[in-house]
C-alpha cells in the first residue's frame, strides 16, 4: 500500500498535474479533495471530465466517473457484492476505493487517453427497436454504422502512418522545397515565353513540338505494351510447357497403368479427402474456434497484474490436482470388463493418432511438393529473365548427358595423346641435353689441341667469319629485294594518286556546291527555329489561358452540380417529412385506438408525462436534501471541532507525560549527586 501511494504521489507531482504533494499531505486529503483529484485525473484522460465537482450533485459525479471507468475497462477488485461497496465508496470518496483507481489510471495514462478518444466515436448508440422500424431512422442508423467502420479504418491507417516514421517536419520541408521549385519553374517559363514571343511562326513550331511530344509518349506506351506482351508471351509459353509436361506425365501414367490401378488410386484419394473433410478439418476448426473464443474473452477482460496471474496459476494447479485425483479414483474403480474395454480403447486411440500423424505427413508432403513446384517456376522465370538457357525436359536432359559422355571419351582419348607427346618431348629434351654436353666436350678438346699447336681461337674465328659472311649475303639479298619493292610501290602509289585525282575532281566540284547549299539551309533552319520558338510561346500562352478558362468552367459546373444535389436532397427530405406528417395525421385522426397509440405524438406525450413525474420526484428529493443539508453541515462541523478538541487533549496529555518523565530524570540525577 505504501508503494502504491508513493507511486501516486510521484505521478501527481509530475507534468501535467504539478500538485507538489508528499506522502503526509496526500494521506491527509479529505474525501471531497480526493474526489476532485480523481476527477482531475479523469479530465486529463478525457477533457469532458475536467469539471469542478462542487458544481454538480454527488450522484452525477459518481455516474460520470463510473461511466468513464467502464469505458476504459477498469475492473474493481472483489466479487459482485463488493461492487456495490465500490460504488458507495466512490460516492463518499473512500480512500481504499480511490487510491487503487488512481494507481491504475496513472500507470497507463497514455493508453487510456487513446481508449477514451476512440470511445467517443466507437461506443455504439443503442436505438430502440420500435424506432428502427421507421425507414428514415433505419437509414440514419445504417449510415452511422458505416461511418463508424470508416473511422476504424482511418484510425488504423493513421496509426500505421505514425509507425512508418513519416514526420510532419519532413513533409513540411518537402512541401516548401517543392513550392520553391515550382516558383523557379514558373519564372523560367515566363522568361521562355518572353523569348519565344519574338520568334516568327512560333505557333507552327509549338504545334510541331506538341506533335513530337505526343509521338514520343505514344512510342513509350507502345514500347511498354510490347514489353507487357513479351512478358505475357513468356508466361503463356511457360504455361504451355507445364501443360505439355503434365500431358506427358498423364500419358505416361495412363500408358503404364490399368483401370484397376486408377480406380484404386482414386479410391485412396477419395478416402483421404473424406477423412480430412469429416474428421480432421472439423476437429481443427473446433479447436480454432475454442481458442478464438478464449482469446476474445481474454481481450475483453481488463489488463491483469502479476498478482492476478499468480492467482490464476494457483487455481489452475488446484484444478489439475483435482483432475488427477478423480482419474486415479476412476482407475481404482475399474472392473475387469472395463479393463478389457480400456485396452481396446487404447488401441483405437493409438490407431487414430497414427492415422492423424500419417494424414499430417501426407498433407505436409503435398504442401512441400506444391512449394517445390512454385520454386521451380520461379527459378525458370528468373533464368529466362537473365537470358539464360531454359530448363531442360527429361528427354533433353538425357540427350545432354549422352553428349557429355561422348565428349568425355573424346577428352580422355586426347588426354592420352597429350601424355604420349609429353613423354616424347621429355625424351627429345634429354637427347638435346646429351648432344649439347657432347658438343661442349668436343669444343674443349678442340681448344686444347689449338693451344698445343699455338693457334688458340682459330676455330672460333673461323666460325665467326663464316657466320658474318652468311649474314652479309643475306642482307645484300634483302636490300636488293627491298629496293625493287620500294620502286614498284612508288610507281603504284603515283598511279593510284593520279587515278584518285581524276575520279575526285567532279566530286570536289559537287562538294563545293553542296557546301553553299548547306550554308543556305543552315540560315533557313535558324530562321525557322526562331519562328518556331515564337509560335511555341504564343501557343503556350493561349493554352494557359484556355486551361484557366476550362478550370473556371469546371469549378462552376461542380458548384452547380453540388447545388443541384443539395436541392435534390432537401426535396427528398421534405417529401419524407411530408409523408411522415401525413402518416402521423392519419394515425392521429384514426378511430382505432391501437393505430392512435402508434402515433409519434402519443408516444412523445407518454414520454413527456413520465419525465414530468420523474422530474417531480427528483425535485422533491432535492428539496429534502436541501432542507437536511444545513443541519448535516452543522453536525459535520461539530464533529470536526470535537475531533480537533480531542487531538489537542491528546497532545497536551503527551506533553504532560514528557515533562513528568524529564522531571523524574532530573530528580534522580540530583539524588545521585548528593550521594557522591
Amino acid at each position: 500500500m505504501g508503494d502504491q501511494i508513493q507511486f501516486i504521489v510521484e505521478k501527481l507531482n509530475q507534468e501535467p498535474f504539478r500538485k507538489n504533494y508528499n506522502l503526509i499531505s496526500f494521506d491527509s486529503l479529505e474525501s471531497l479533495q480526493l474526489l476532485q483529484l480523481l476527477s482531475d485525473v479523469l479530465g486529463e484522460i478525457d477533457p469532458k471530465h475536467a469539471v469542478d465537482i462542487r458544481e454538480e450533485l454527488p450522484e452525477q459525479t459518481a455516474k460520470r466517473m463510473l461511466n468513464l471507468l467502464g469505458i476504459v475497462k477498469y475492473k474493481p477488485p472483489g466479487t459482485v457484492s463488493d461492487l456495490s461497496a465500490f460504488r458507495q465508496g466512490l460516492v463518499t470518496g473512500s480512500k481504499p476505493v480511490i487510491h487503487p483507481v488512481l494507481h491504475w489510471l496513472l500507470q497507463r495514462t497514455n493508453e487510456l487517453k487513446k481508449r477514451a478518444y476512440l470511445a467517443r466515436f466507437l461506443v455504439k448508440l443503442e436505438v430502440p427497436a420500435e424506432f428502427l422500424q421507421d425507414d428514415t431512422v433505419a437509414d440514419f442508423n445504417k449510415q452511422y454504422e458505416e461511418l463508424m467502420e470508416a473511422f476504424k479504418n482511418l484510425h488504423k491507417e493513421h496509426e500505421q502512418l505514425k509507425i512508418s516514421g513519416l514526420s510532419t517536419a519532413e513533409i513540411r520541408r518537402d512541401i516548401s522545397a517543392m513550392e520553391e521549385e515550382k516558383d523557379q519553374l514558373a519564372k523560367r517559363v515566363e522568361r521562355l515565353k518572353k523569348r519565344v514571343e519574338t520568334v516568327q511562326n512560333h505557333q507552327r513550331m509549338l504545334e510541331i513540338a506538341r506533335q513530337l511530344r505526343l509521338e514520343k509518349e505514344r512510342e513509350e506506351s507502345l514500347a511498354q505494351q510490347k514489353q507487357e506482351q513479351k512478358s505475357q508471351l513468356f508466361h503463356a509459353e511457360q504455361r504451355l510447357q507445364r501443360a505439355q509436361v503434365q500431358l506427358k506425365e498423364m500419358q505416361h501414367v495412363v500408358a503404364d497403368s490399368k483401370p484397376e490401378g486408377l480406380m484404386k488410386k482414386l479410391e485412396e484419394e477419395i478416402n483421404f479427402n473424406s477423412y480430412l473433410v469429416t474428421e480432421k478439418i472439423p476437429r481443427e476448426m473446433e479447436s480454432k474456434k475454442t481458442s478464438v473464443y478464449f482469446l476474445q474473452k481474454v481481450v475483453a477482460e481488463p489488463a491483469m497484474t502479476q498478482a492476478d496471474l499468480t492467482a490464476l496459476e494457483s487455481e489452475i494447479n488446484e484444478v489439475n490436482a483435482q483432475m488427477n485425483q478423480l482419474i486415479e479414483k476412476r482407475m481404482m474403480k475399474y472392473e475387469p470388463t472395463d479393463s478389457k474395454f480400456s485396452m481396446y480403447r487404447q488401441q483405437a486411440s493409438i490407431i487414430s493418432r497414427k492415422k492423424e500423424a500419417k494424414a499430417e505427413e501426407l498433407q505436409a508432403a503435398k504442401e512441400e511438393m506444391s512449394s517445390l513446384e512454385k520454386q521451380v517456376e520461379q527459378k525458370s522465370s528468373r533464368a529466362h529473365e537473365l537470358e539464360g538457357s531454359e530448363v531442360l525436359t527429361e528427354d533433353e536432359f538425357k540427350q545432354y548427358v549422352n553428349k557429355l559422355r561422348s565428349k568425355n571419351t573424346f577428352y580422355k582419348k586426347k588426354r592420352l595423346e597429350m601424355a604420349g607427346m609429353t613423354a616424347e618431348y621429355g625424351i627429345l629434351q634429354r637427347t638435346e641435353e646429351l648432344l649439347r654436353q657432347r658438343h661442349e666436350a668436343v669444343q674443349q678438346q678442340l681448344q686444347a689441341i689449338e693451344e698445343k699447336k699455338g693457334i688458340s681461337g682459330y676455330s672460333y674465328t673461323q666460325e665467326e667469319l663464316e657466320r658474318v659472311s652468311a649474314v652479309k649475303s643475306e642482307m645484300d639479298e634483302v636490300k636488293g629485294q627491298t629496293l625493287d619493292n620500294m620502286s614498284e610501290m612508288v610507281k603504284k602509289l603515283n598511279a593510284m594518286v593520279a587515278e584518285k585525282k581524276a575520279s575526285l575532281a567532279p566530286v570536289i566540284k559537287e562538294l563545293r556546291q553542296l557546301r553553299q547549299n548547306c550554308q543556305e539551309l543552315t540560315q533557313e533552319c535558324d530562321e525557322k527555329k526562331i519562328q518556331y520558338d515564337s509560335c511555341a510561346a504564343g501557343l503556350e500562352t493561349n493554352r494557359s489561358a484556355l486551361e484557366q478558362e476550362v478550370k473556371g468552367l469546371l469549378e462552376e459546373c461542380a458548384q452547380e452540380e453540388s447545388n443541384y444535389r443539395y436541392i435534390h436532397c432537401m426535396k427528398r427530405t421534405l417529401e419524407i417529412q411530408l409523408q411522415r406528417a401525413k402518416e402521423e395525421m392519419k394515425a392521429y385522426v384514426s378511430p382505432d385506438p391501437q393505430e392512435r397509440r402508434r402515433a409519434v405524438r402519443e408516444q412523445y406525450t407518454r414520454i413527456i408525462l413520465e419525465q414530468e413525474n420523474l422530474g417531480k420526484k427528483l425535485r422533491e428529493k432535492q428539496k429534502v436534501v436541501r432542507e437536511s443539508h444545513g443541519p448535516n453541515m452543522k453536525q459535520m462541523k461539530m464533529w470536526q471541532d470535537f475531533e480537533q478538541l480531542m487531538e489537542c487533549k491528546r497532545e497536551c496529555f503527551l506533553k504532560q507525560q514528557n515533562q513528568a518523565a524529564i522531571g523524574q530524570v532530573i530528580q534522580e540525577g540530583g539524588k545521585d549527586r548528593l550521594v557522591l
